[in-house]
């Protein structure tokens, strides 16, 4: 589900109505915290050129989730490995809870308590059909203006991933197709290991 931030306005909280505050006056901090209130647990909420995507977790995009958690677990310590974790990007309003992020080591989190893009080496996203387009456009764009060294994309539907490295003047230089079932070799990378595919599931 995609909503306008002219239409979160009319988005109700314990049935009432929210303020209407201009787009320059509503933070990402306020629109995050407005939409946590509105909408029921079970949604993964990001905000993405100032649109609000809402998408349902399904089976095989968590196991998705879960294959690269684990692999990563073997070379990151497990506050390292992020799942489902708001952090933004540059561009406007973009406030992404990414699928699976691998984060440097040494680095912290804020004073507000969140992580820097700075921090991450690595981005994991799973595609749903709903949001792909986002994966593969703005959010890749993000990744790439952030500088973010590795940034894989799972697609269960083609059963393939797209492998983005070496982050250049906005873009990715490096992009390779991986078939699901061959490994994706990131040991040349600042992730150091190679991820198995085998075990993704297919939609």
């Amino acid at each position: 589900m995609t909503i306008s931030l002219e239409r979160t306005e009319a988005i109700a909280s314990d049935g009432i109505e929210m303020a209407e505050p201009t787009e320059n006056e509503r933070h990402l901090d306020e629109l995050f915290e407005r939409l946590e209130q509105a909408f029921p647990e079970g949604y993964r909420i990001e905000i993405v050129e100032g649109a609000i995507f809402m998408t349902p977790q399904r089976a095989t995009h968590w196991e998705t989730i879960a294959d690269i958690y684990e692999q990563l677990r073997t070379r990151y310590p497990r506050k390292r490995v992020l799942s489902d974790v708001r952090i933004d990007f540059p561009g406007y309003r973009n406030g992404f809870c990414c699928d699976v992020v691998g984060i440097t080591e040494g680095s912290a989190k804020d004073e507000r308590g969140r992580w820097h893009y700075d921090s991450i080496d690595f981005v994991a996203e799973v595609i749903s059909k709903d949001t792909a387009v986002n994966d593969y456009g703005p959010k890749k764009d993000a990744y790439a203006a952030a500088e973010v060294p590795v940034y894989v994309i799972a697609d269960p539907y083609a059963g393939r991933c797209r492998v983005f490295t070496d982050p250049q003047d906005g873009d990715y230089k490096d992009d390779i197709t991986v078939p699901y079932g061959d490994p994706i070799d990131l040991t040349a990378t600042v992730v150091g290991l190679t991820i198995s595919t085998a075990e993704f599931p297919r939609d």
